[in-house]
């Protein structure tokens, strides 16, 4: 991925933080965002690879500071090759969040980090992407299959998917979601594998997937296995 520019939302931890610094071994320059500057600052500074990095801070519910991030990227870059939505948030204990004991600012918080966030993250990104890219967001199979417990956080990821399948419809680019599986992060209260793992599913629909499979649907392990 030799000098691709790769932009990365929610870089500085989870499985945005394992994107990054994979992209970055595999040469590519990345443009990270995220809310926590104090992160960014220590991910800058402890990634290694042959590609470069750059780390913005920016809030993906807020459509200018994704607007600022997004042309930092193409202007380092001379134009957007990939964009990684990879921002999210969940309110509540992973399994004992019951949407109907939900208040209304964790359900919309959940909606405008997690699915708004991707729409702004695509929407920006658009102007500055060149001949060939690639959009990919993050999501899982709570998007698809209902489990008790995980409220608003799964209809925001659903939502999530319904934006990637629009923007597959509307623009005819690549664009999709990966789905690694259940990833051991905050928002999975630690459960799950290392988020080193699910950075090469990431790599690869990136790098060689082909571009027929980014149709707006959901790539996952077995996918990469099958292509």
């Amino acid at each position: 991925m030799d000098e691709w520019t790769v932009a990365v939302t929610g870089g500085s931890r989870g499985i945005g933080e394992a994107v990054v610094r994979a992209l970055v071994a595999d040469g590519a320059h990345v443009v990270t965002c995220a809310r926590d500057a104090d992160a960014l600052d220590a991910l800058a500074t402890s990634v290694e690879g042959e590609g470069t990095l750059t780390t913005q801070r920016a809030d993906v519910r807020d459509e200018y500071d994704v607007e600022r991030f997004v042309e930092t990227a193409a202007r380092e870059g001379g134009g957007i090759d990939a964009v990684v939505a990879s921002a999210g948030v969940y309110h509540g204990d992973p399994g004992e969040t019951r949407i109907d004991g939900e208040s209304y600012a964790t359900f919309d918080d959940h909606l405008r980090t997690n699915a708004r966030g991707v729409f702004a993250t695509f929407r920006e990104a658009m102007p500055h992407l060149t001949n060939d890219p690639r959009l990919l967001a993050l999501s899982g199979r709570v998007a698809r299959e209902a489990k008790p417990g995980l409220g608003s956080y799964a209809v925001s990821k659903a939502a999530t998917e319904a934006v990637v399948r629009q923007f597959a419809a509307d623009t005819g680019l690549p664009v999709a979601v990966v789905d690694p599986g259940t990833v051991a992060t905050d928002l999975t209260g630690g459960k799950g594998m290392d988020p080193e793992r699910a950075a090469p599913l990431v790599v690869w629909a990136l790098d060689e997937a082909d571009t027929e499979t980014l149709d707006g649907g959901a790539l996952d392990r077995r996918t990469m296995r099958q292509d």
